[in-house]
C-alpha cells in the first residue's frame, strides 16, 4: 500500500509551501461571492473556473479556498499546483498522479483501483509513455465508485501544464458533467484555447475572472 501511494505521490504540498501561505484577508471575500456560493451550494454547478492575468493572486486565492474546504472533514479534498518551470509537475500525467494520491490517502478503500493496475504492470505503469492512459482509467474508476465520498478537486495554473493540456481539459469537462458528488475548481490565465475547451454549452459551470488584483470577481 505504501509503495503504491509513493508511486503516485503529489508535489502539491511542496509547491504550496514554496509560494507561501495565504493571508485570510486576501481570499476571505470570495467565500461570500455569489459565483462561489452558487458553485458551492448548487448541485448542478460542478465546475468553477478562476481566470486572470499573471500576478492577480489566483494561486493565493486557491490556497485560501483549500484552507477553508479543509475544515469540512466529511469531504475529500484533492489539489494540484502546476508549475511550468518544473518538468515533474508541468504535465497532465503529474496532475492526475497527484489528484489520485490525495484521494486514496484520505479514503484508503479506493486503493484497489490503483492496485489492480499496479500489480499488473508495476511502477513503470505510472512513468512510461502509457502513464496518462492508465491514470485516466484509474481516475475514472475512482470517480465512478459508489463508495466515493463527496469530493473537491482543485487544479491551479492550467496554463502551466505544458504537456497534454487538451487531454486534461477534456477529462475535466467530461468528469465534471458525469460525477455528481465531485466539484471542481480550476485556475488559469486568460487563454482562448482553455476557454474554448471549458466552454461547453451542455455543461453547467461558472466563470470567475480575477480583475484588477485581489478583492474582485467579475
Amino acid at each position: 500500500m505504501a509503495l503504491i501511494i509513493g508511486v503516485v505521490a503529489s508535489k502539491s504540498t511542496r509547491i504550496e509551501k514554496t509560494k507561501g501561505g495565504p493571508l485570510e484577508d486576501s481570499y476571505c471575500w470570495i467565500l461570500n461571492n455569489a459565483n462561489f456560493q452558487q458553485w458551492r451550494n448548487d448541485e448542478q454547478s460542478r465546475l468553477l473556473w478562476i481566470k486572470g492575468d499573471p500576478g492577480k493572486g489566483k494561486t493565493m486565492l486557491l490556497c485560501g479556498i483549500i484552507n477553508e474546504l479543509r475544515k469540512e472533514t466529511t469531504n475529500l479534498l484533492s489539489y494540484f499546483f502546476c508549475q511550468g518551470t518544473d518538468s515533474r509537475i508541468n504535465n497532465a500525467t503529474a496532475v492526475l498522479r497527484g489528484l489520485i494520491y490525495l484521494i486514496v490517502a484520505q479514503q484508503p478503500s479506493l486503493i484497489p483501483h490503483v492496485r489492480k493496475k499496479y500489480d499488473h504492470a508495476g511502477k513503470g505503469l505510472f512513468d512510461d509513455v502509457n502513464a496518462w492512459v492508465a491514470l485516466a482509467e484509474i481516475f475514472a474508476n475512482i470517480l465512478q465508485d459508489p463508495k466515493l465520498k463527496s469530493t473537491f478537486l482543485i487544479i491551479d495554473a492550467l496554463d502551466e501544464c505544458v504537456a497534454n493540456l487538451p487531454e486534461l481539459l477534456d477529462l475535466i469537462v467530461k468528469k465534471s458533467s458525469e460525477s455528481p458528488c465531485v466539484k471542481w475548481i480550476v485556475s488559469s490565465r486568460n487563454w482562448p484555447n482553455i476557454e474554448e475547451q471549458l466552454e461547453v454549452p451542455e455543461l453547467t459551470w461558472l466563470k470567475a475572472a480575477v480583475c484588477g488584483g485581489l478583492g474582485t470577481i467579475c
